[in-house]
């Protein structure tokens, strides 16, 4: 799994690295979930719907970068947010974790993605692995 920084119970604190680039959360949900929910979020109508998006080096998890302060109330099942205590993990030209990778890079005026719409997408996707996996 993504981590950064270190643990603080069942969530994480980020170190914040250059203050010139904008902050952000971390949303890390397993690889085959964010796959399916990047799917979605691209489909979808609006191509700003997903910013960011990190993998690790063994493509266990995805990682998405969300507003700062979304961890305060983030509760979807089987996925963690990263908690920057307001200060905020800053979005960075290289993968800030070592051995990870950019699914979907960063661009100079890249949104990250919206926490209520990679809520409902991490739910549908959880929903169409589901269905898929009990035709099995």
């Amino acid at each position: 799994m993504l981590h950064l920084g270190r643990e603080t119970g069942s969530r994480t604190t980020a170190t914040t690295p250059d203050p010139a680039d904008r902050p952000v959360d971390l949303v890390t949900v397993p690889a085959r979930q964010g796959l399916e929910a990047v799917d979605i979020l691209r489909r979808g109508g609006d191509q700003e719907a997903v910013g960011p998006v990190l993998h690790d080096g063994a493509c266990d998890t995805l990682g998405f970068l969300v507003p700062p302060g979304t961890a305060d109330g983030w509760d979807v099942p089987g996925s963690a947010c990263t908690r920057t205590d307001g200060r905020g993990l800053r979005i960075p030209a290289e993968p800030p974790v070592s051995g990870s990778g950019w699914l979907l890079p960063p661009a100079e005026d890249a949104p990250v993605t919206d926490p209520a719409v990679l809520r409902a997408a991490l739910d549908q996707a959880a929903r169409l692995i589901e269905a898929a996996d009990s035709c099995r």
